[in-house]
């Protein structure tokens, strides 16, 4: 079991598990509250809460328990490799495929794939079941995601993720006719206190409320729908889903945050990451890759600039 040991600076008074998830980049906020919980968080010796406040000067002494080892199993599922080295790679996930194993989708995921294509050289830092997976994205969202073969890779890129400085462009279909050319929503997203499975706006100091800013600019305009381009400072869950419901402007075939009815009998919201660019782990230079829209999205596309509504 690895330890490690972090000092508040004076005058820190935040929560924390907020101050231990700035300490720690490579540990999600909630990581660190399952350990708090399990008691492997102490000062003095003695267990942590979640809700205390930091004590400046004080030190916290975090362990991490050994890795656990790997539980999803492997299969031949193919992937849509955009870009491969000994770090990381880079894939487009399809529409429809589920990012790691999880209650009701225990297999058929882009783990499972990446097991089997890598053999297990994959980065043991996201755990048993999210190894190499350093950000997601939703089940029926298709483009790029990074993978991280190795620790030191995760760790790098998770620290990228951490400041926002991956670059990350996502293409959409939104309802209406947006008013201006662009634009950008800057608005705090947490879980919706009426219903948790779901993200909603929040005030600024509500309780679990996180900072989010998209920015969006208009590619084409197709009478009673827009399509844009969208790029992420943050990246939230939902986060994009959420913003562009907040302005009247829900994505096309989203019946979680936009109209129920969906007269393209789309799978889902139209949404697809299609730009990644980042700070190579290794080689220290910028890398740029791009995924083509999916044929279901080119489809409707053409169908719209035939003013086939």
């Amino acid at each position: 079991m690895e330890r490690l040991e972090l000092t508040a600076a004076p005058g820190d008074s935040r929560r924390l598990d907020a101050w231990l998830a700035g300490q720690c980049p490579t540990l999600s906020r909630s990581a660190l509250q399952n350990l708090i919980e399990q008691g492997l968080v102490t000062c003095g010796g003695a267990p942590v809460n979640k809700k205390d406040k930091v004590a400046p000067g004080k030190i916290y002494a975090i362990d991490l328990p050994d890795p656990q080892p790997i539980e999803a199993r492997p299969q031949d599922i193919p992937l849509d490799i955009v870009y491969e080295d000994d770090d990381l790679l880079v894939v487009n996930k399809p529409k429809g495929m589920v990012v790691h194993p999880a209650p009701g989708n225990p297999d058929g995921t882009l783990v499972n794939a990446l097991l089997y294509h890598c053999a297990g050289q994959l980065s043991g830092i996201g755990g048993a079941i999210r190894p190499g997976i350093v950000h997601r994205i939703d089940k029926d969202t298709s483009g790029l995601l990074v993978v991280a073969k190795n620790d030191a890779a995760h760790q790098a890129l998770s620290a990228q993720m951490s400041v926002h400085s991956i670059h990350r462009v996502y293409h959409a279909v939104v309802y209406g006719n947006l008013k201006e050319d662009e634009g950008f929503v800057e608005k705090w997203l947490g879980r919706d206190p009426r219903d948790r499975k779901k993200m909603a706006v929040l005030a600024e100091n509500a309780a679990g409320a996180k900072y989010a800013y998209t920015g969006w600019q208009v590619l084409e305009r197709c009478g009673n729908f827009t399509y844009i381009a969208c790029k992420l400072k943050t990246g939230r869950t939902h986060q994009i889903r959420v913003h562009m419901a907040s302005l009247h402007h829900p994505l096309l075939g989203d019946t979680v945050y936009g109209s129920q009815k969906n007269p393209y009998h789309l799978e889902g919201q139209t949404l697809h990451a299609m730009v990644l660019g980042l700070i190579h782990p290794s080689t220290g230079s910028y890398l740029e890759v791009t995924a083509p829209l999916p044929e279901y999205f080119q489809k409707l596309l053409k169908r719209f600039s035939a003013g086939q509504e």
